[in-house]
């Protein structure tokens, strides 16, 4: 497990930029923290790493949105609006197990159907810049990530 503290949207999208640079295909990173928690910023960041050129936005009524990088693929969920059922016929699995990073902000809604193998990203906000954001990895793949990041 690691635990950051960032002072500003810079800091927290640097560290996800820094995260984006060990990510592997097929890598899945959950995001859990309460609105204006910093989902979103934490995605811009990792898309900022992985090279794509579009403007990152909460997919909160597309529920998905594909990005194309210059190193992978990005796929950012939303899925605050679904419940275990209603996600079963969107194809998370195409996404999951596919050559990009999957990234799922409110994950608590279709947690039967996340891969076992996923970083765990909460995020929780202290004041307006202030950030508390733990990683907790499950996996060996994911343990190995975080060891790289802590390095």
């Amino acid at each position: 497990m690691i635990e950051r503290t960032t002072a500003s949207t810079e800091e927290t999208m640097k560290l996800a930029e820094e995260l984006s640079s060990l990510l592997k295909p097929g890598m899945v990173l959950t995001l859990e923290g309460g609105l204006g928690a910093g989902k979103t910023t934490f995605t811009k960041g990792l898309a900022k790493g992985l090279g794509v050129q579009r403007m990152v936005n909460s997919p909160t009524f597309t529920i998905i949105k594909e990005y194309q990088g210059t190193q992978l693929p990005l796929y950012h969920m939303d899925v605050y609006r679904l419940d275990e059922e209603s996600g079963e016929d969107l194809g998370f699995d195409d996404y999951f197990y596919g050559d990009g990073i999957t990234v799922v902000e409110w994950p608590s809604q279709i947690e039967s159907q996340l891969p076992s193998e996923r970083l765990e990203i909460r995020m929780e906000r202290l004041d307006d810049e202030l950030r508390q954001i733990t990683l907790i990895p499950h996996g060996e793949r994911m343990q190995t990530l975080c060891q790289e990041l802590n390095r």
